[in-house]
């Protein structure tokens, strides 16, 4: 079966020519233009007219879901990839012919232990969508509720170990006769493809993700994400609220339905911020598919969020170098955005700050002599982590999923409102952001969030104080013992340092409760 598949992968490769790729790879490593001029002979019945990143997009498509997959995930290395190859690869979308349905209730009652009629009020066995890893019902509970029900494809987990193995061997292979697929890193990124895959293998990590989300928006009137049924939920099902909108692509639907299209897209930046520098939690896979607009009630002009199963973090550190990252390219200063890229530890010590603002501005300037509305940020940090890789950076998964991201937000934005000026809307939020890092609000936040640990450490430390007091002290005398008379002198200094450390601490203490707690 494996060797069958193998042919199958060879015989597609041969015949989009993705062979003259790897081929012209090792005429320039080795020298030998004969694999080139074999490749080049042998025409007959291959598809070599369209440019090299169609015919790598159609041969993903031509092998099945799983290569699709890998083609779309790959197409957010945009830091690794030619950009024509990247443009390509991001076209890839999940139309998958579905699996029949007698084969959705069978998993469905294989994952949760009991019949589709015990377990459900109704459950259509045909599809309402499909995908590379899985395919949606709708279906309703015993007490009426309309949920939908997402169910893994069928041995999904036996295709994806054996396919994984065959893309090491082929990327191995590839390492070894082309200086330019060496450069690209296919096995770093096969492994990166490896670990999203069986992140979607899981659907009750999904639902964890979708729940984590909907709590973060539970005060917003931005977002709208499902609710979770978790006695419907399995590692291979997953049940939730069913959502009713217009996939986010019908623009001229949506304008029929009466949906501020200028609004929409201003409150999908303000998503994509909040997300990053408020959250540090975000959808990562926020493509057209994956978005629903309400039409109706409460949900009217609202984005509708679906599909869970890529998010990304940030941490505080994360979110505070993008911070400033982001602003210092809004006044277009080089020097801080290569002092912050030395200060974050992305780039060796030893590295010249002029050199590396210099790679900066060479990859800035061009696009600020462009009016602000056409100005990309995803393509801005895109050009950064190009600069960046001569300087040896080692660009961090968290922030590829940020700026793949990022790119998939203002080509939404764009197409909603043509007229859509990113850092305008941008900057400001990041403005306020940086003040409420850094100026009281700041302090107070964090005052809080460390609030708790105080109860318990306060009532010790004047003790701690006294003790480490007295152990300067008695170092005193070991070294130097003091007539008599001086001894009740320095009992009363140490009681006097005592009160003075216990006094501070009250202090603190008071200025602790009235940032906390200010007076009316």
């Amino acid at each position: 079966m494996r060797l069958f598949r193998l042919v199958r992968i060879l015989f597609v490769a041969w015949r989009y020519g993705l062979d003259e790729i790897a081929a012209t790879g090792a005429a320039a490593t080795f020298g030998s233009g004969a694999l080139l001029r074999i490749s080049r002979l042998l025409r007959l019945g291959r598809r070599l007219h369209a440019p090299r990143g169609e015919r790598l997009r159609l041969a993903l498509e031509d092998l099945g879901p799983i290569f699709v997959k890998f083609g779309q995930v790959l197409s957010t290395r945009r830091d690794l990839l030619p950009p024509d190859v990247a443009d390509e690869l991001a076209r890839l979308q999940d139309r998958v012919p579905p699996f029949p349905g007698e084969q959705a209730i069978a998993a469905v009652e294989r994952e949760l232990g009991r019949s589709v009629d015990e377990a459900f009020g109704s459950f259509d066995a045909r599809p309402v969508a499909s995908a590379s890893i899985a395919q949606v019902h709708f279906a309703t509970l015993k007490d009426g509720t309309p949920v939908a029900v997402k169910v893994l494809r069928p041995g999904m987990r036996e295709v994806i170990g054996r396919d994984l193995a065959l893309l090491r061997v082929a990327g191995g292979l590839l390492v070894r006769i082309s200086a330019d697929a060496r450069r690209l890193r296919p096995l770093d990124v096969i492994d990166e493809f490896d670990t999203y895959l069986h992140d979607e293998l899981d659907l009750v990590r999904e639902a964890a993700n979708a729940s984590q989300l909907r709590r973060n928006f539970a005060r917003s009137t931005l977002l709208r994400v499902p609710d979770m049924h978790w006695d419907w939920c399995t590692t291979g099902v997953l049940t939730m609220e069913r959502m009713h909108g217009i996939p986010i692509g019908q623009i001229d639907r949506m304008r029929a339905a009466g949906i501020d299209l200028k609004k929409l897209s201003r409150d999908g930046v303000e998503i994509f911020f909040t997300q990053v520098f408020e959250h540090g939690f975000f959808h990562a896979d926020m493509h057209p598919g994956n978005i629903l607009v309400g039409d109706t009630g409460a949900d009217f002009n609202r984005y509708i969020a679906l599909d869970f199963g890529i998010v990304g973090t940030l941490s505080e550190t994360d979110k505070n170098y993008l911070a400033q990252n982001f602003l210092a390219f809004f006044r277009r200063d080089y020097r801080r955005v290569a002092e912050l890229h030395v200060e974050s530890g992305w780039v060796p010590r030893g590295t010249r700050i002029e050199e590396l603002e210099g790679a900066v501005r060479a990859c800035c300037e061009p696009v600020f002599d462009r009016p602000l509305k056409e100005i990309s940020l995803g393509l801005v940090l895109l050009r950064l982590f190009q600069a960046s890789r001569r300087f040896n950076v080692e660009i961090q998964p968290q922030l590829v999923l940020l700026q793949k991201t990022l790119l998939n937000i203002e080509g939404l934005g764009r197409q909603l409102d043509p007229d859509l000026d990113l850092w305008v809307t941008a900057k400001p939020f990041l403005e306020r952001w940086m003040q409420l890092q850094v100026g009281p609000a700041g302090l107070r936040r964090r005052l809080e969030r460390e609030s708790a640990q105080w109860s318990q450490m306060l009532p010790e430390v004047p003790r701690l104080v006294h003790t480490v007091l007295a152990h300067q002290a008695r170092r005193s005398l070991e070294h130097d013992q003091p007539p008599a008379w001086l001894e009740p002198l320095l009992r009363e200094q140490r009681r006097t340092r005592t009160v003075l450390a216990i006094g501070i601490v009250l202090i603190v203490a008071l200025l602790t409760a009235l940032l906390l707690h200010p007076p009316a």
